[in-house]
């Protein structure tokens, strides 16, 4: 049996490693920060603790068969409820809150570690945890810099004519369109543009054209890819 001081001492455990990982996410003012992370640890660490030791005292009894770990097993399945909650599909191509979905489901597995007292186990992942969501945050950007899709958001008045600027895009042999959508409501036109590659020169040469449409209402492209 456990003793009291030891419960005690894994979920407050539990609460500074998922505090640990809720701060970098707080950080990026996600909904799911600092407390969510808490909460999430030290439920499945609780959830753990219950599942190792809470039918000890019917443990032995006759016709009596207990498998300790299926409502930790649980826990792992049902924190995606938790975690599809944090998922944003904005448009087709663009989803947002994977990277905190997957960190809730790794705090509840160091929660777990901790329940059954892998202290070093949780600590470890903990760690690592960080340095994937922190500190190797400026690598991935370096690296995905170089091979992000360029955008261009084009947005026109509704009496304007969107084919002349559509044909006008296409008509640049160093502009390799990928693909590009139109969206036309009562008050403008929205046409957006997406390119695997891109002559940034040459872009700027479209660009300054386009500046002097007056159907023209606003004119965005992710210029710090170049």
């Amino acid at each position: 049996m456990i003793s009291k001081e030891e419960i005690i001492g894994r979920l407050t455990l539990a609460a500074i490693l998922g505090a640990a990982i809720g701060l970098e996410r707080e950080r990026k003012d996600w909904v799911a920060g600092l407390r969510t992370h808490m909460m999430v640890c030290v439920g499945a660490t609780l959830a753990m603790i219950v599942s190792a030791f809470g039918f000890s005292d019917i443990l032995g009894t006759t016709n009596v068969t207990l498998d300790p770990s299926r409502i930790a097993a649980q826990v792992i399945s049902g924190i995606g409820f938790l975690g599809a909650g944090t998922i944003l599909f904005l448009k087709p191509g663009l989803i947002r809150g994977l990277t905190t979905a997957s960190g809730l489901w790794a705090v509840s597995a160091i929660g777990l570690a901790i329940g059954s007292g892998m202290y070093v186990a949780g600590v470890a992942a903990t760690v690592l945890a960080l340095i994937i969501l922190w500190g190797l945050q400026p690598f991935e950007q370096r690296f995905a810099k170089r091979f992000k899709r360029k955008y261009l958001k084009i947005t026109i008045d509704t009496n304007a004519n969107p084919a002349e600027i559509i044909t006008q895009l296409f008509g640049q042999e160093a502009l390799d369109v990928a693909s590009f959508s139109f969206d036309k409501n009562r008050e403008y036109c929205t046409i957006e543009f997406h390119f695997d590659q891109m002559d940034g020169i040459k872009m700027k040469t479209v660009l300054s054209k386009l500046q002097k449409e007056t159907a023209i209402r606003e004119i965005y492209w992710n210029k710090d890819n170049y």
